[in-house]
């Protein structure tokens, strides 16, 4: 009976020193025209660089339209019988649940338009009215429709951009491979793009939101810190992508209504979801509707269960506004 013991005990020692400690693991690379960055935690280091970047290479192969045989190149050069994918379908149908509740705030046929500013693949173009005029008949999504695992457009000069949607997208493909790993504990961001789940360890994931300073684009300054907790955040700002002729400044993201670049007081927005691609096609309409409009949409959406953080311009004073629900979960940076 006391040998019985013994051995039980042992064995039991046995299996505590030889179980590993939990670590934190990093991985890191360029993706999509960006970077991403990647903490996990496990026992060992069971992702590898290689694999992320191939799904990511899968996911550009389908909706970058930087790439010439792409599937969405193929759809823009009406290529007959493109048949989409998995990725593209699952985009598509979110990109539409989107602008029907936006009402054509986001808008994905805003292809033309986008190319026509320069901040497509195509070489930009001399603009005036008349043109930016010509273009706004292309643009309305209701044009597109899937039939049988293709896209049918209503004109053959109509053009999907997946850019304010695609990048969320492929922060989810990323978390959604982890979990099938069995790491729960993890953050994945790409581009500014974010989601997280689980823990670092002892503490919560904590992420950053950027002041909206287009000077100094290489040290911006946090604006707030929030604890993500099991969610996705996307940030979208006039800041991140603009060139500049003579006096005017000009942003990549384009009112898809009026054909010019969102221009109004609000500066950034910060959109918190479930998933990342929900967070990252919502922070774009809302730079598109300005601050009120969009605040009286989450308001009145509450089952879209969105928090937003908003930095606006007031006076030459930037001022923010926090949803409700994110006030206990953020913290301001003076």
């Amino acid at each position: 009976m006391i040998k019985n013991v013994f051995i039980i005990f042992t064995t039991a020692i046995f299996v505590v020193a030889c179980a590993k400690e939990e670590a934190i693991f990093f991985l890191q690379g360029n993706a999509q025209g960006t970077s991403y960055h990647i903490s996990y935690v496990s026992q060992d280091k069971i992702v590898s660089k290689k694999q992320i970047d191939s799904l990511l290479a899968d996911i550009d192969r389908s909706m970058s339209a930087w790439i010439p045989n792409s599937i969405i190149s193929r759809i823009n050069n009406n290529e007959k019988d493109v048949i989409i994918d998995d990725y593209f379908r699952t985009v598509f149908n979110k990109a539409v649940e989107v602008s029907d509740k936006t009402k054509g705030d986001f808008d994905i046929t805003v292809g033309p338009l986008i190319n026509a500013w320069g901040f497509g693949p195509a070489t930009k173009k001399t603009l005036n009215k008349r043109k930016l005029d010509s273009l706004l008949p292309l643009v309305n999504y209701k044009m597109l429709s899937l039939q049988h695992s293709k896209i049918v457009k209503e004109k053959p000069e109509i053009k999907i951009d997946f850019n304010a949607i695609a990048q969320g997208y492929s922060v989810d493909v990323l978390a959604d491979f982890f979990q099938k790993k069995g790491i729960t504990n993890y953050l994945v961001e790409l581009g500014g793009e974010i989601k997280s789940n689980g823990k670092k360890i002892k503490e919560e994931w904590k992420v950053g939101i950027e002041q909206p300073d287009e000077e100094n684009a290489s040290d911006r300054k946090l604006q707030a810190i929030v604890n993500l907790g099991n969610r996705a955040l996307a940030t979208s700002g006039n800041y991140r992508k603009f060139y500049r002729e003579g006096n005017q400044k000009f942003s990549h993201i384009i009112n898809p209504k009026t054909g010019y670049p969102a221009k109004h007081n609000l500066l950034s927005t910060t959109v918190i979801a479930n998933d990342a691609i929900t967070a990252d096609a919502y922070a774009t309409a809302f730079m598109v509707m300005g601050l009120q409009k969009s605040i009286d949409f989450v308001e009145k959406n509450k089952e879209l269960n969105l928090e937003v953080f908003f930095i606006y311009d007031e006076k030459g004073k930037w001022k923010t506004y926090i949803s409700p629900g994110l006030m206990k979960r953020i913290k301001t940076v003076s």
